[in-house]
Order: C-alpha cells, then sequence, then structure tokens
C-alpha cells in the first residue's frame, strides 16, 4: 500500500509540473523579455523622493522629499515597498540584494537595455542606503509611522501624516536589518564592478564597516519575535566573502555558522528569512573550492531542494492543483519567485560542477530544477486555471484593482488638486479598476485552491511588494536566453 501512495504521488506529480494542464495556447504567455522589461520597470513606479526627468512611470510625481528633517538629515529616495507610503529599510535592503544577485548571476543574460535598467533600479536603493548609515554606530531602519499611514488612503504625493524616522543606535542591537544591509552593499558592490568600480568600491567599504556594527550588537531591532538575526549575519558575511574573497569572512561562516543557526535549515527564504538562501550561496564554495568546513550549508541547501520536489519522501511544500508553489499567509507570491531564483542558481552552481541532489531515491538534476522553477514563471504570467498573469500589464487579463495607494488614485497629473487621508477612502472602496497602470507589479497571488479575486481590499493577495518582483528579475533574465526548458 505504501509503494502504490508513493507511485500515485509521483505520478500526480508528473502531471502538475510536465503536461500541459490548460485548455489553452500557451505561447501568448511566454513572453519573457516583455515580462523581463516590465518587471524591471515596476521599481519606478515605487520610487521615493525626486524623480528624474527619464522617469518612465509618468503618472507617479515627487513624493517624501522633506523625510529625514526631523534628524538634519536628508533621507530623501528609496522605495516605498508595497502598496502603502512607508520605508521599511529591512525589506528595502533585501529587495536590493535580491536584484543584485540578478545581476551577479543572470546579468549577461539580460538585454543590454535591461541590464542598465536594473543597475538604476539598484542604485536608486543603494544611494539612499548609504545615506542611513552616513553615521558612526546609527542605522536609520525606517521612515513613515505604519498606524498613521494606513489609516489612510492617499497618494505619496500627498503624504501629510507624520514622516517619522526611527534609528537604532549602538549598543542597542539590530543585527538583523543591518546585517541585510550589509549584505545589499556587498552584493551590489558585485552588480557595479565593472561599469562603476568607484561607486563599487564604496559600497563594498560600507558593507565592510556596517556589518561590523552589525556583528557588534547582535540582536533583532524589532521586537517581532519571528524576526532572527543570526541568519542575517550569516548572509552578510557570506556576501562579503563572496565580494572581497576576504578570508576573515569565510572564518567567520565556519565558526558561526552553528552559533547563529545555520544548521536550523529553516526552509524559507524572503526578506526576513535568509536560511534557504544563505545555504545555497555558501554551497557555491563548496562545490567550487572543496571548502569541506562548510559541507553543513551545502547539505542544507540539498535538503531544501529535496523539500520542492513532490516526489520525494522529504517533499512537505505544498502545490496549487494548478502548480503554484503555496505557502500559507499573505503575499504567497513572494515564496514562488524566491524559491524559483534559488532553485536556478543552485541548478547553475550544481551544474558546472557537474553535480545533482541526492533524495534518497531520487536524483534531482539541474534540468529538473530549472524545470519547476519554468513551471512557477509560467503559471505566474498567465498559465493557470484563471488564464491570468498576476503580473500587472503584462497579457491581456491581469489584476486591475490591486492594494496600492498610488494606483487606485488618480495621478497628480490628471487631478493635480489635493486628496486628502481620508478623502482617498472613495477609491479604495470603488468596484472600478486603478486608473494607473502600475506596469510589472506582481500581486499577492491567489488562494491554495488558484482562485483570485481582483478586490484591493484583500492586500494578502491583491497588494504587490519589492520583494515579489526583485528576484523575479534574475528568474525571467535566464528564461530569456533559455525559454525552452520544459
Amino acid at each position: 500500500m505504501t509503494k502504490l501512495c508513493g507511485v500515485l504521488r509521483s505520478a500526480l506529480a508528473f502531471l502538475l509540473l510536465f503536461l500541459p494542464q490548460f485548455p489553452f495556447s500557451a505561447v501568448g504567455y511566454r513572453d519573457y523579455a516583455d515580462a523581463l522589461s516590465k518587471s524591471i520597470l515596476f521599481f519606478e513606479g515605487q520610487r521615493a523622493g525626486y524623480l528624474p526627468a527619464d522617469q518612465r512611470m509618468s503618472w507617479r510625481g515627487h513624493s517624501g522629499l522633506g523625510d529625514g528633517w526631523q534628524v538634519a538629515l536628508d533621507l530623501t529616495g528609496g522605495y516605498y515597498d508595497a502598496g502603502d507610503n512607508i520605508k521599511f529599510n529591512f525589506p528595502m535592503s533585501f529587495t536590493t540584494t535580491m536584484l543584485a544577485w540578478s545581476v551577479v548571476e543572470f546579468g549577461e543574460l539580460m538585454p543590454p537595455a535591461e541590464l542598465r535598467n536594473t543597475l538604476v533600479a539598484i542604485r536608486w536603493a543603494t544611494d539612499y542606503l548609504l545615506k542611513t548609515v552616513s553615521q558612526p554606530n546609527r542605522i536609520f531602519v525606517q521612515v513613515g509611522d505604519p498606524i498613521n499611514d494606513h489609516g489612510c488612503w492617499e497618494r505619496p504625493e500627498d503624504m501629510d501624516t507624520a514622516r517619522t524616522v526611527y534609528a537604532v543606535d549602538a549598543p542597542n542591537p539590530a543585527s538583523d536589518v543591518a546585517g541585510e544591509t550589509a549584505a545589499a552593499f556587498a552584493a551590489s558592490s558585485m552588480a557595479f564592478r565593472s561599469s562603476d568600480p568607484g561607486y563599487a568600491e564604496t559600497l563594498l567599504r560600507t558593507a565592510t564597516r556596517v556589518f561590523e556594527f552589525a556583528d557588534s550588537y547582535r540582536g533583532a531591532y524589532s521586537d517581532n519575535s519571528n524576526i532572527r538575526d543570526g541568519d542575517e549575519l550569516l548572509w552578510g558575511a557570506a556576501w562579503l566573502r563572496k565580494a572581497s574573497q576576504d578570508d576573515s569572512y569565510l572564518s567567520y561562516l565556519q565558526n558561526n555558522g552553528k552559533t547563529l543557526g545555520a544548521d536550523e535549515n529553516i526552509n524559507e527564504f524572503g526578506w526576513d528569512n535568509k536560511h534557504a538562501g544563505l545555504n545555497v550561496l555558501v554551497s557555491k564554495e563548496v562545490l567550487e573550492s572543496s571548502m569541506y568546513a562548510l559541507e553543513s550549508y551545502k547539505s542544507s541547501a540539498d535538503s531544501f531542494m529535496c523539500t520542492l520536489i513532490p516526489e520525494s519522501s522529504s517533499s512537505h511544500i505544498e502545490f496549487t492543483p494548478g502548480g503554484l508553489i503555496y505557502r500559507p499567509g499573505g503575499s504567497n507570491l513572494q515564496h514562488a519567485t524566491a524559491i524559483s531564483f534559488l532553485l536556478l542558481v543552485y541548478a547553475n552552481y550544481l551544474e558546472k560542477s557537474s553535480q545533482t541532489v541526492n533524495c534518497g531515491e531520487f536524483s534531482i538534476t539541474p534540468v529538473r530544477m530549472r524545470q519547476i522553477a519554468q513551471r512557477q514563471v509560467n503559471y505566474i504570467l498567465g498559465e493557470n486555471p484563471n488564464g491570468m498573469s498576476y503580473m500587472v500589464g503584462y497579457s491581456s487579463t491581469y489584476p486591475q484593482r490591486i492594494h496600492h495607494r498610488g494606483s487606485s488614485i488618480p495621478s497628480i497629473k490628471d487631478h493635480p488638486q489635493f486628496i486628502g487621508c481620508k478623502e482617498g477612502s472613495v477609491y479604495f472602496n470603488s468596484s472600478d479598476p486603478n486608473p494607473n497602470v502600475l506596469v510589472g507589479a506582481i500581486v499577492g497571488g491567489p488562494q491554495e485552491d488558484d482562485t483570485y479575486d481582483d478586490n484591493r481590499v484583500d492586500f494578502r493577495k491583491s497588494e504587490p511588494t519589492t520583494y515579489i518582483n526583485a528576484p523575479f528579475v534574475g528568474v525571467l533574465a535566464y528564461f530569456v536566453a533559455n525559454p525552452n526548458i520544459v
């Protein structure tokens, strides 16, 4: 009976991931180059600060121009991370790291124009993040009061809520956000190394200093007990090792892995949990340089990959009936895009060293990993039971009522009169499509049964975020160059 169940499970997994599932042509859903262009363009819609003359998301205007005045520091710029008007540095730094990692791993596969646009998107973040660490033993971690902001439905151009600045001063701990910020700088230094070596050096030098701050004052800056700090310290060290080739960071990974929880093998990857990404990143050292002292990181990376294979005995990742990776909670597509990125990166690492992953009775090849990743991409772009692209502006059918203030309220270009905090409620509650198309935005996505209500009130499904899009940039870059995996 057990053997029969295993056979049936394997057959179901094959049907989910390999056979055409829906009675329509998939050709229109696989314009990866168009999707890549739009996924990068999205970041222009999330910009804070003074917008440049070449701003392509033309319905946006300048916003947050007084950010930092309370602390006598220019904190303009950066990104609003989702559909609200707050700048949260923790997810912004992760977004930056993932955009930079996309360039490091897949930049050479990008069309030159899109590589330039990606570097512009990275620099919009790093220029801001450099301001947040410009004072000794202090890191600014947030701009904007979330309670006041979330009580309004207001364009960023009209913001009249408190732009409270939050900072952490030594010896108070901030190793989670500081560790991620160090990772963002280090990864970005690699992305800019050939095009702007002077800027790259500034980023790497700053990464070193910020990591020292993170490591010296260990602990999470947030009272949220779900947010740990050990993975960010290891993540920051791993990126500094990759960017600098300094052996001291190699020693740090070897000596601190156990105490900082590297062997917890938490099978998740996102802005508040770096474990799976950390293990994949460090595995490159093991695969290329036979760094056996780091073998535990590779073992954890292998274990993570095995959890993604439906026919594996260690599989515990849930899939929707239509084949989408699903994890309970909001913004599910952040998991699908981030996991797809790791699948592609690890597949490249393994292929270059002629290795596979042993999942007990199954051996997982790089091709298999890429097939699973491509299934997620195609689902997001429209190859799903609803025939809907979950990327706004891509294909003819996509979410029209996303949970996003600027997109849902008439543009300041069309309606220059001020729209106050509560005056925007009429647009929030409207059943009309959003007047401004936030091209390239990927929403939170459908439910576990593949259903999706196009409703801006349901933010868990209809809100886009920068950290959903960022890993998808690298994923799409890969499939622009390699469209025929499946």
